[in-house]
Order: C-alpha cells, then sequence, then structure tokens
C-alpha cells in the first residue's frame, strides 16, 4: 500500500488545507481503534507546539478518541520528547504530539507514539491510514462509554526533572553563562528552567510564542540570532532548539554553529572513554560528513549509515544494539534516557563535558574538520522528477564525476515537496557545480510536468 498521509515524521502538511479538523479527528478514532487491547479503560495524551491551529487540531483529536471510547489527557505545549516520555511513564495507549516541527507556523502536524514511547512503525502508520475511510459507525461508542478529555497539570516539572536526572548528581553547569533559543515553541518554559536549575546563567530568546513566530528568525534552524546574542553577552555558549525540541545546535563562544555531527563526536568519545557506549559505534544517516566517520574511525568507533530520518537511525540502534545514534540536523536519540530526539538532554550531555574538561566550547566541539558539504532543494509540484530520463542522466553522470572522490545523496523530503540535493567531497568548487547541475535538471523537469 502507498503511504498517502504519512511522511518519515508523521503527518505533516498546511493547517485546515491538508492537515484538517476531520483529518484529525479520523486519525484519532482509527488510532484509537487500533490500540485498543484489553478490557482497561484506554488512554490517550495529548502535547503540541505553540502554533495558532494546534488548538483547532487538539480538539478535533479530543472528538475522535472520545468518539471511540478512549480518555485524553492535554499536556499543552510540550517537547516531543516529554510527550514520548509520559505516555510511556503515565501508562497510556497511545501518544500524541501536534507539531510540524521546524516548519512555519503554517503547517502543522500529527507525530503518534506506542504505549512503550516509541514512534510507531511503518507497518502500524500503514494500517492507520487503511482505517482513514472505513465506516466508523459500527465502532463508536455507545452514550455510556464515550472517552473524557482533561487537561492535566504538573507534567512539565516531571520532563524537566527527568531531563536532569540523564546527568550525575554531582554534575553541575554553574558558571556557564548561557544563551537558550527555544525557536518561541513546545520548550520555551522548560528549557530554561532546567538550565537554571542545574546552576547555568541562562539567557533566554525565542520565549515568546504568540501562535505565528515558532521557528521565524529563531532557533536551530535560524541561528543568526542565537550567534548574534551569544556574541553581544560573551557567553560560553548557545543552545537552539527548534519547534518541538527534538532537535539541537549549539553556538560556541566565538558565534560558530556547531551541528549534530560534531555533537554526536562529542558524545561518543565522552561516552566511550566511560564505559557507556552499549557498541563502539554511532548510528548516523547518509548526510552525516565524512568527517565525522574519519573522526570516529580514530578513536576505534564505527559509523553505520541509514536513511535519512530519526526514525530510521532508531530502528537501526533497536536492532543491532546501539545506544547514540543521531543526524547532522540536530536530532541526537540517547537512547538510555529517550525514545526519541531530545534536544535539551542532548544539550546537557554535551555540556557536562564542556564543564568536566573545562575548556572552551569552541575547543571542546570542534572534534574534526567537516569534508565540504553543498547542500540544495528544489521544490516541486507533484510526482518523482528523479525518475525523467535527463535527471537520471544527470545523476549518473555526476556520480562518474565524483569516481570515489566524494559523496552524492538524492532524495525526496519526507515532510515538504522537495527534493534535496547533497555533494560531499573535498573541492568545493567542483561540489557546487555538481549539485548545480543535478538540481537544475531537476527544476526542468518540475517545471515541465
Amino acid at each position: 500500500m502507498v503511504r498517502k498521509y504519512f511522511g518519515t515524521d508523521g503527518i505533516r502538511g498546511q493547517a485546515n488545507k491538508a492537515i484538517t479538523p476531520e483529518l484529525a479527528m479520523k486519525v484519532a478514532q482509527a488510532t484509537g481503534v487500533l490500540f485498543q487491547r484489553g478490557d482497561h479503560r484506554h488512554r490517550a495524551v495529548i502535547g503540541k507546539d505553540t502554533r495558532l491551529s494546534g488548538y483547532m487540531i487538539e480538539y478535533a483529536m479530543v472528538a475522535g478518541f472520545s468518539s471511540v471510547g478512549v480518555d485524553t489527557l492535554l499536556l499543552g505545549p510540550m517537547p516531543t520528547p516529554a510527550v514520548a516520555m509520559l505516555t510511556h511513564s503515565m501508562r497510556a495507549d497511545v501518544g500524541v504530539m501536534i507539531s510540524a516541527s521546524h516548519n512555519s507556523f503554517e503547517d502543522n502536524g500529527i507525530k503518534l507514539f506506542g504505549p512503550d514511547g516509541f514512534k510507531l512503525s511503518d507497518e502500524v502508520e500503514l494500517r492507520i491510514e487503511a482505517m482513514l475511510h472505513a465506516d466508523f459507525a459500527v465502532k463508536l461508542s455507545k452514550p455510556t462509554d464515550l472517552g473524557r478529555a482533561m487537561r492535566v497539570e504538573g507534567e512539565r516539572a516531571r520532563y524537566v526533572e527527568a531531563a536532569k536526572r540523564t546527568l550525575g548528581r554531582a554534575v553541575s553547569l554553574e558558571g556557564l553563562r548561557i544563551v537558550v533559543d527555544c525557536a518561541n515553541g513546545a520548550a520555551y518554559k522548560v528549557a530554561p528552567e532546567a538550565l537554571w536549575e542545574l546552576g547555568a546563567e541562562v539567557i533566554r530568546i525565542g520565549v515568546e510564542p504568540d501562535g505565528f513566530n515558532i521557528n521565524r528568525g529563531v532557533g536551530s534552524t535560524s541561528p543568526e540570532a542565537l550567534i548574534k546574542k551569544v556574541r553581544e553577552v560573551r557567553a560560553d555558549v548557545g543552545v537552539a532548539l527548534d519547534g518541538d525540541a527534538d532537535r539541537v545546535l549549539l553556538v560556541d563562544e566565538t558565534g560558530r554553529v556547531v551541528d549534530g555531527d560534531q555533537l554526536m563526536a562529542v558524545i561518543a568519545e565522552s561516552w566511550k572513554r566511560e564505559g557507556r557506549l552499549a557498541r563502539p559505534g554511532v548510528v548516523a544517516t547518509v548526510m552525516s560528513n565524512l568527517g565525522l566517520e574519519r573522526y570516529l574511525e580514530s578513536v576505534g568507533l564505527t559509523l553505520a549509515r541509514t536513511a535519512v530520518g530519526d526514525r530510521y537511525v532508531l530502528e537501526h540502534m533497536r536492532a543491532h544494539g546501539y545506544n547514540l545514534g543521531g543526524e547532522q540536523s540536530g536530532h541526537i536519540i540517547l537512547s538510555d534516557f529517550a525514545t526519541t530526539g531530545d534536544g535539551l538532554v542532548a544539550a546537557l550531555q554535551v555540556l557536562a563535558v564542556v564543564k568536566d574538561q573545562g575548556r572552551p566550547v569552541s575547543q571542546v566541539c570542534r572534534r574534526f574538520e567537516p569534508y565540504p558539504q553543498v547542500l540544495k532543494s528544489v521544490r516541486v509540484a507533484g510526482g518523482n522528477p528523479l525518475d525523467e530520463p535527463n535527471v537520471a542522466r544527470a545523476i549518473e553522470l555526476a556520480r562518474a564525476e565524483l569516481a570515489g572522490s566524494g559523496r552524492l545523496v538524492i532524495r525526496a523530503s519526507g515532510t515538504e515537496p522537495v527534493i534535496r540535493v547533497m555533494g560531499e567531497g573535498g573541492d568545493r568548487d567542483k561540489i557546487e557545480q555538481i549539485v548545480d547541475e543535478i538540481c537544475d535538471a531537476v527544476g526542468h523537469s518540475a517545471r515541465a510536468a
């Protein structure tokens, strides 16, 4: 069955156009029916980020769950990893995060978690898709069995405490001046609180959500504001989260961005030294820099690569026994502590290393010189231009030109209508030229379609 709604990270699209109240209600009904196992009172937890459309989708999903006899606990704005954690710790049957992650406010999405706190498998998502157009009249609950809805308080504090417990009790961030950018998103309260409670001096930006400004000029996809603030207040480090706080990037004291590849290198070497790696290696995607792979080899570790998407990283980790993985974009999965990427927890692990070594972030977090890497995107209206003969020919010629001296990764995005083209190698000018030629071919095919 072809996936119509679910991408690499749940369902995502423009609010009230692709993501409608009707769709949200049907997803809740299908998920609620699918996860009713046993005779107990079934329960779903729902969190969201700060988009205006979150209210609409939240209430539509409450209606859907209630109509099939599932109670709902509403968490309000809460990071994706917190929803995953609370789904498991509150013994819910299913968890929902309403978010479009790093996208602008016009978009929204639905991420689903099973009772174990892990994102649903492709198989389960396909089963939900198959149920979306089913007739639920025979599955609707009797009036006496309808679900209840309740807003819950105090869960934010539970997540903050869980994040702090990922560090040893003796670890303190006292003496660090940290600028934290919460992208006007889901972590705008919990991230500053956790850093402050650990002893850091905290300067906050991106903590004034108004329903429209999530990820707008702030957050991990727009680090310019954080860079400016770090330099202005002479901070030791900047921490940038995205809209739902499942990814993180750092900015060192000089204003240089530290991406997910460098963060994984820091954590991997630290955990290896402390004997905390479940396997001598890291799981990352095809987008991670070749420099990371070479660095890990130099310290006796391996790099396993997967398709793009933190879900595929996590699947490989679970299947092969790794406890550290992630993406260059800043999704860092520490499976000892979380069932999905957790930007705050990953930042805490790196900050603990900074404190332990007593050196500037620019030294601690620059473990390797990355190979020149060029990534560009081409927006497409529909179809797959990668199947067109002229595009296939351009890709074939590009691979031949690289001839083992670099890498080329071309893929359709799982969350947006774009084709992403990444080239990597020692000669940046050559890589730029190759990527531009492929993008031109893709764009020509998209316009001709």
